[in-house]
């Protein structure tokens, strides 16, 4: 009855870790659910008041399938103020959520046996999305001991003349490193040698760094590649807006047509109520953002000095984000487990903290945690993981 194209799809693994752990408070169990990538902070009032004039003034009909023009507008702005890009209105599009501009893009571009290039440890939906769409995932991993980069002689060995795209994702999800600006200009010198390769650069945990140099995308870096760069970004980590479920596209104008076509026969406009608040936040000043990247930076340096002192963990530094990606080999070696998808699972069981194995993002022998939540239960899930796999 099923296609096979569905047979061979997996479920996402952060949700599927997400409602593990719900299951099992549901039975009465005491769980601590570092698996979700999603802020703990409310969306912030003014944004929620954006939503609400909207409805009293019955913004509550179709819209233009790419977005309205009001949000658009917002989107535009935002990218000439925060990035220095320029972009017309029919070169952006308005999705429900950046999963969907991601898969818009794969089902506009990929055809059956193309190969589209990750740089991993990668964003769970990315391969998926790909396969769906008839092509072929090609991951370029980097471990802990390559801060979790991609060099720029891995990328150039990667491509092919199949190669139709490279995804690349700063600050990353899993990960929390972001590449430094020599880096993404090393990257974006081998990509601009393969005139056949577009680029999609995952900017979606842009407000969340705190290097010492500002944020910046491979586009920002290497303008040559204008021409074929898609900027993917949403409104869902930077303003605690995950369920209101608005990302955005901006690109060329062919490429965001052909993406606009596909969302035309799937889903059309995202919400009106969900795009009024989406313009609301990206009108507004960033002193709420400020103050949650504050919080997480904090978390941070806590939960990473707190990993470091358990025995069988090692964990990076973080550049951002609300996530750290610690190495567990030898902690499973330790434990007699077979991988890290039987370590997630121990740490579950046995300490009632719930994490995603890093093999659901391409890299076995890691595990992903959020520190998306209350220091509290920060500090209760280090003392309970230090209380299984003792202390150094």
């Amino acid at each position: 009855m099923l296609s096979d194209r569905v047979r061979k799809l997996k479920p996402s693994p952060t949700l599927a870790v997400t409602q593990r752990a719900a299951e099992l408070r549901a039975a009465g169990k005491d769980i601590i659910g570092l698996g979700a990538g999603e802020p703990d902070f409310d969306t912030p009032e003014h944004i929620k008041q954006g939503a609400i004039d909207a409805i009293n003034k019955g913004e509550t009909k179709y819209t233009a399938v790419d977005g309205t023009a009001r949000l658009k507008d917002a989107i535009i702005a935002k990218l000439k103020r925060d990035n220095q890009l320029e972009y017309k209105p029919e070169q952006v599009l308005v999705s429900c959520g950046g999963k969907q501009s991601f898969f818009n893009l794969c089902q506009a571009i990929v055809d059956p046996g193309d190969e589209i290039v990750i740089l991993g440890p990668y964003w769970v939906s990315y391969p998926a999305m790909v396969e769906l769409a008839g092509g072929q995932p090609v991951v370029v991993n980097a471990g802990i001991d390559q801060d979790f980069k991609v060099s720029a002689e891995q990328l150039d060995a990667a491509i092919t003349p199949k190669t139709k795209a490279v995804f690349l994702n700063s600050p990353s999800n899993p990960t929390g490193k972001a590449y430094s600006h020599a880096e993404l200009k090393a990257l974006g010198e081998v990509l601009k040698k393969h005139e056949h390769v577009l680029v999609a650069t995952d900017d979606m945990y842009e407000p969340f760094l705190w290097t010492d140099e500002p944020f910046a995308n491979v586009l920002m870096l290497c303008p040559a590649l204008y021409d074929r760069t898609l900027v993917m970004n949403g409104v869902s980590k930077a303003y605690s807006m995950t369920g209101w479920r608005i990302g955005y596209a901006a690109g060329p104008a062919e490429i965001i047509k052909a993406m606009k076509k596909v969302q035309s026969q799937s889903t059309s406009n995202p919400a009106s109520i969900s795009q009024a608040a989406a313009a609301t936040a990206l009108e507004g000043d960033l002193a709420e953002v400020h103050k949650m990247r504050d919080a997480f930076r904090e978390r941070a340096d806590f939960v990473i000095a707190e990993l470091n002192k358990i025995k069988g963990l090692r964990a990076l530094p973080s550049d951002g984000t609300f996530y750290s990606f610690p190495h567990c080999e030898e902690a499973i070696k330790e434990l007699g487990l077979a991988d890290d998808v039987q370590f997630a699972e121990h740490l579950l069981n046995e300490a009632g903290v719930a994490v995603v194995p890093g093999s659901a993002f391409g890299a076995p022998g890691y595990f992903r945690l959020s520190y998306a939540t209350s220091q509290e239960n920060l500090e209760k899930a280090m003392q309970r993981i230090g209380d299984l796999l003792g202390r150094e």
